[in-house]
């Protein structure tokens, strides 16, 4: 298909009905009379051969592919307002913009607190949004990176975008200082034999994939979508957790709580911000990408036991 020959306005439209559900309050969002609001409907139905809305009783219901159509629509809006709101200069002490990145909690932790204090210095007018990543970031990785300006994630999770280098951690098993069921280092025996608290999210975590090949099957007691929750949950516990060292790096992290080496070849990491090549020329973008690859290297060079 050739995109000269699409109004790209209806895009702003699609975007509008299918997230309001409702002509007039989708042309109220965009600006649009409701005649006009129902003309673009009629041509974007005309175009996907699909009514995308219909009319149950007094409000509208999405069709399949209106269903199907709602987070592409989103995330084409958000590539073309990152797209023509490039730049070729970008003045960090005077210019107003904001960052999203998707990242998880460990990454804000170790990170992104440090990348924010960054901004808040040289770029007061600068606004950093931290989003936790979605469960389709794998099997919608195009989409979802075409919506946000980054995404802080370790090697391993996604592959073929540009990427920014940042900085390495281990993992380590975290148990109770006073947990008598492990010696001064733990096994794979003691890792069969103890509960567990995991994170839930695998794709995050992949050294839990490394576990289940060496034949080892946690035993789960407690399960979080939050790495900084699971030192709470190991506390004056027998449990047992895979986090990164990091993470509990510090004396009031590590308080109560003895970090240990893992007992098998786990899977170094790599922390990197991944992002899209719509931004590969956007000054205030490639600023960006500076500015974390300084804070990343002012981070001690390697976690420390």
């Amino acid at each position: 298909m050739n995109i000269a020959n699409l109004d790209l306005n209806l895009l702003v439209a699609l975007r509008a009905l299918l997230e309001e559900r409702n002509v007039t309050r989708a042309g109220e969002r965009i600006g649009l009379s409701q005649p006009a609001t129902s003309a673009a409907l009629a041509r974007l139905r005309r175009h996907f051969s699909d009514e995308l809305l219909v009319r149950r009783g007094n409000r509208y219901e999405l069709t399949p592919l209106g269903h199907a159509l709602r987070v592409p629509a989103a995330n084409a809006c958000s590539v073309m307002e990152r797209l023509f709101s490039s730049r070729a200069h970008f003045h960090p002490e005077t210019e107003q913009r904001d960052f999203t990145l998707l990242a998880s909690d460990y990454a804000v932790s170790v990170f992104g607190s440090r990348l924010a204090r960054a901004l808040h210095e040289q770029a007061p007018g600068l606004r950093l949004h931290f989003r936790q990543m979605p469960g389709t970031l794998v099997e919608a990785t195009e989409s979802v990176l075409g919506g946000v300006d980054g995404v802080l994630i370790l090697h391993g999770v996604i592959s073929g975008y540009p990427t920014v280098e940042l900085y390495r951690d281990e993992w380590v098993c975290l148990v109770d200082a006073d947990n008598d069921a492990v010696g001064e280092a733990i096994t794979m025996d003691d890792l069969a034999r103890l509960p567990w608290a995991v994170y839930q999210r695998p794709y995050d975590a992949p050294v839990t994939h490394q576990l289940g090949m060496l034949g080892l099957e946690p035993r789960v007691e407690v399960s979080v979508q939050n790495f900084r929750m699971l030192p709470d949950l190991v506390r004056d516990t027998r449990r047992v957790a895979l986090v990164q060292r990091r993470l509990v790096d510090g004396p009031r992290e590590r308080a109560g709580l003895r970090a240990l080496a893992c007992p098998f070849p786990a899977a170094p990491i790599q922390e990197a911000l991944w992002w899209h090549p719509v931004h590969r020329h956007d000054a205030a973008h490639t600023w960006l990408r500076e500015t974390a690859a300084r804070v990343a290297a002012e981070l001690d060079p390697s976690p420390t036991g």
